[in-house]
C-alpha cells in the first residue's frame, strides 16, 4: 500500500510551497524522516522528512512547481513494491534545468539509493551520513560545529572540499599556481549559483521574497543611520581567555554575537521607542524583546528570531544564538522561528565589512549592524587624564532607524549604552 507524500502547511498563514529540490529519485529506498524532499515558502526554507519507510515509487510534482498545502507531490512504496515505471514522467527537462543551475553539487548527490546497513552515526543526520557514503568519508574524523559536536551538512560538505584539493593540486603539477584553486572553487559554497555569462537564471523564491521585503521596507521607513567606534580589547581579551573553557562546561561555542545582543538589551529597557512599532497612527510598545539575528546562508538571507530575549541570561542568549544559525543553515526553521521580531541585528563584518547601512526588517523600527573587529591605533586616556596612543581591538557598530518614530537624539543615546556597555563589559559569562 503507497503512502502519499504532500505539501505541509508551515504555519496556519501558509497556503503553498515551492519544491526546490527532490533528494531522492524515484526508486530510492527511503527511512521514515529521513529528509525526502526541500521546500520554500513565504517564510522559511525547510526539509521535508518521508513520512514512511520504503522505496519512492512516484514523484507528482517537479521542482520548481509551486502548490497548495495538502497536496499531494509524490508517494511511497512499502519495502519489497516495485516502484512504478511511471514514476520519472513527472519531472519535465525545463523546470528541473532552470532549478539545477543554482544548486549542482546537492542535484548530484540526491540520486544515489540510501543503504539500510550502514551505520548510525550519534552525531548526524540521516543527510549528513547519506553525503558520507556517497563520499566514502568516515564521520569519525569529520569536527561537527553544531550544537553538542553535531555533525552539519555543511561540515561534511567543508570536509570533503578540504580533502579533494590536495588531489586536485596532485593531478596537475605543471599548471601555473594561479590557476590550481579553480577546480576546487565551486565545491566551497555548493549552493550559490553558476556563473555563467548570457544565462537569464530565474530567481529563486527565496529571492524573490527578499527584494519584495527590501523595496517595502525602503518605502515604509523614513531611513536614517548613525555609526559609532566601539573599543572592544576587554571583550576580545575575555572571549580569548574563556573560550575554551566555556565550550567545555556549556557545549556550545563562545562567539561575539551575544555580547551585542546583551549590550542591545540593556540599552533598549532605557530606550523602548528602539523596540515599538508604528501600527497606523498609534505606537505599539512590545512587552519583550524578540531579537532577529540575520543569517547569511550560500542561497539567500533569513532572519530567526530569539524569542523573550531579555529573558535570557547570556548562556541562555548564546545557546539561543548558536541553534537558530544551525537550524537556519540546516533548513530546520519553522515559520514560527521567523515571526515576531521587534528589533535586528546583522553582522555584515563577519565577512570582512568595516560597517554597513543595513534596511530595517518590517515591521521594526530600528536594526543594528556589527562590522569587522579589527586592531587599529586608538588615543587611550588613563585615569589620571593623560593619553596614549595604543593599539586596540575596534568594532564599528551602526544603527539603522526609522526617523518617523525615533528622533536622532534618543538614537545616539541609544547606541552611546550600548558602546558604554561593551567597553566597560562587567557581566560574567558563564
Amino acid at each position: 500500500m503507497a503512502t502519499d507524500v504532500i505539501m505541509p502547511q508551515m504555519g496556519e498563514s501558509i497556503v503553498e510551497g515551492t519544491i526546490t529540490k527532490w533528494l531522492k529519485k524515484p526508486g530510492d529506498k527511503v527511512q521514515r524522516d529521513e529528509p525526502l524532499f526541500e521546500i520554500s515558502t513565504d517564510k522559511v526554507d525547510a526539509e521535508i522528512p518521508s513520512p514512511a519507510s520504503g522505496v519512492l515509487q512516484e514523484i507528482k510534482v517537479a521542482e520548481g512547481a509551486t502548490v497548495g498545502v495538502n497536496t499531494v507531490v509524490g508517494s511511497i512504496a512499502a519495502d519489497g513494491e516495485a516502484a512504478a515505471p511511471k514514476a520519472s514522467a513527472p519531472a519535465p527537462a525545463a523546470p528541473p534545468k532552470k532549478e539545477a543551475v543554482p544548486a549542482p553539487p546537492v542535484q548530484e548527490a540526491a540520486p544515489a539509493a540510501s543503504s539500510s546497513d550502514e551505520d548510525e552515526h550519534a552525531r548526524s543526520s540521516p543527510l549528513v551520513r547519506k553525503i558520507a557514503r556517497e563520499h566514502n568519508v568516515n564521520l569519525a574524523q569529520v569536527s561537527g560545529s553544531g550544537l553538542g559536536g553535531r555533525i552539519t551538512k555543511q561540515d561534511i560538505l567543508d570536509f570533503i572540499d578540504k580533502s579533494q584539493k590536495p588531489a586536485a593540486a596532485a593531478s596537475a603539477p605543471s599548471a601555473p599556481a594561479a590557476s590550481k584553486p579553480a577546480p576546487s572553487a565551486p565545491a566551497a559554497k555548493p549552493a550559490v549559483p553558476a556563473s555563467i555569462p548570457g544565462d537569464l537564471v530565474p530567481m529563486t523564491n527565496m529571492r524573490k521574497i527578499i527584494a519584495q521585503r527590501m523595496v517595502e521596507s525602503r518605502r515604509t521607513s523614513a531611513h536614517v543611520h548613525c555609526m559609532y567606534e566601539v573599543d572592544f580589547t576587554n571583550i576580545v581579551k575575555l572571549r580569548g581567555k574563556q573560550k575554551n573553557s566555556f565550550e567545555r562546561r556549556n557545549g556550545v561555542r563562545l562567539t561575539f554575537m551575544p555580547f551585542f545582543v546583551r549590550a542591545a538589551l540593556i540599552a533598549l529597557q532605557q530606550f523602548p521607542i528602539i523596540n515599538a512599532s508604528t501600527e497606523g497612527d498609534s505606537i505599539r510598545y512590545h512587552r519583550h524583546v524578540n531579537v532577529g539575528i540575520a543569517v547569511a546562508l550560500d542561497w539567500g538571507l533569513i532572519v530567526p528570531v530569539l524569542k523573550s530575549a531579555d529573558e535570557l541570561n547570556f548562556l541562555g542568549l548564546q545557546r539561543g544564538i548558536t541553534d537558530l544559525g544551525e537550524r537556519a543553515r540546516s533548513k530546520k526553521l519553522k515559520p514560527e522561528d521567523v515571526e515576531g521580531s521587534t528589533f535586528t541585528i546583522t553582522n555584515p563584518g563577519q565577512f570582512g565589512a568595516v560597517f554597513g547601512l543595513p534596511i530595517i526588517n518590517q515591521p521594526n523600527s530600528a536594526i543594528m549592524g556589527v562590522g569587522g573587529i579589527s586592531k587599529m591605533p586608538l588615543v587611550v586616556t588613563d585615569a589620571e587624564g593623560n593619553d596614549s596612543i595604543a593599539i586596540r581591538s575596534v568594532v564599528h557598530l551602526t544603527l539603522g532607524y526609522d526617523h518617523r518614530l525615533i528622533d536622532g537624539a534618543i538614537a545616539d543615546q541609544f547606541m552611546a549604552l550600548v558602546k558604554k556597555t561593551l567597553e566597560d563589559w562587567s557581566e560574567e559569562v558563564g
